[in-house]
């Protein structure tokens, strides 16, 4: 549970301006769709898929680091790191299984077996996206235990994209189409409530002092 007269303490150091975004973002923000993206060698490549995260709304990305321990590039990330929350796994079953737990299906993106197209892909049911390499795609692991497949219409010869524009195509069609339906996608009450304590320390400059303060003022 939050500590409503800590979270009330740190928004004391905020603006009204600052707090109103924090509303406003927050409001926009979904974790029925979550964002998997698996072994990618050039990192700058994950540092761009978690900006299109932050910028349409998807609140957590999930990371696995399977083969390539890299860290995120947070010049392209352009300071998204700090307004998405960012889970690592060492391996696909792991996040396969946490994703299952959490009440996702596995979505593999693929040009082949049989994907539906992005337009018919159904956006009522909680979904974890799962991206692949930039040379080979996703791993055979993802696409046996996959529940469905979709992959973006193409015209030209070429058969895919960069994964950083596969998944900006993908995470703005359905979230546009998400927040135009009448699915209840938005985050809960509690799960604001934790956004907006994250945020508002990550936004509050010698927050450790701060915080200490607090907790003195408390004990006293």
């Amino acid at each position: 549970m939050i500590d409503l007269n800590y979270l009330d303490y740190l928004e004391g150091f905020l603006t009204d301006n600052r707090k109103e975004r924090f509303a406003n973002v927050l409001a926009n923000r979904t974790n029925h769709f979550t964002i998997v993206v698996e072994d990618v060698f050039q990192m700058h490549n994950t540092s761009a898929v978690m900006r299109s995260c932050e910028v349409f709304g998807i609140q957590q990305l999930n990371i696995i680091e399977q083969r390539f321990g890299k860290s995120i590039d947070k010049e392209i990330a352009m300071g998204a790191q700090k307004w998405v929350d960012i889970n690592t796994f060492e391996t696909v079953n792991s996040s396969i299984g946490t994703m299952r737990s959490k009440g996702y299906q596995i979505i593999a993106t693929t040009p082949h077996n049989n994907s539906c197209m992005l337009s018919d892909f159904d956006i009522s049911k909680p979904s974890a996206i799962y991206f692949g390499t930039e040379k080979e795609g996703l791993s055979q692991e993802v696409i046996d235990q996959a529940d469905g497949y979709i992959k973006i219409p193409m015209v030209g010869f070429t058969e895919s994209l960069n994964i950083s524009v596969s998944a900006a195509i993908i995470i703005q069609d359905i979230t546009t189409r998400l927040r135009q339906s009448n699915i209840a996608w938005q985050l809960s009450e509690e799960e604001i409530l934790v956004k907006r304590l994250a945020w508002a320390k990550n936004t509050i400059k010698d927050i450790k002092r701060i915080e200490a303060r607090y907790y003195s003022d408390q004990s006293q």
